[in-house]
């Protein structure tokens, strides 16, 4: 199923662009680039539900306890970066909606 949503997403990506933007290869990079941010932020919502928020160390030498797990942090960059990707490509996330007016009465 990932398959087939992450096709989805790049097919709607490339939608989203212009006709002169899409034939530019610079910028189909980048949709590349916001596709494997994307398969990165899953796997780190997979570790960040795997291991929890919190995750035991050993340092060795008896150094052990507990940290926030650091795929938090990360996540959190991913999300940036992909956000970042979307405003280059001047995609919206959710496509605009029309106005409607209404007739006063």
């Amino acid at each position: 199923m990932t398959a087939n949503k992450r096709e989805q997403i790049k097919r709607d990506l490339l939608d989203q662009l212009d006709e002169e933007t899409a034939q530019k290869r610079h910028f189909r990079d980048l949709v590349d680039d916001y596709l494997q941010l994307w398969d990165i932020k899953n796997m780190l919502i997979k570790d960040i539900k795997e291991r929890g928020v919190v995750v035991e160390y050993n340092h060795g030498g008896g150094q052990s306890g507990f940290k926030k797990n650091d795929s938090i942090n990360e996540l959190k960059k991913v999300h940036y970066q992909m956000i970042k990707i979307l405003k280059t490509l001047s995609i919206e996330s959710s496509p605009k909606e029309k106005e409607v007016e209404i007739p006063e009465m």
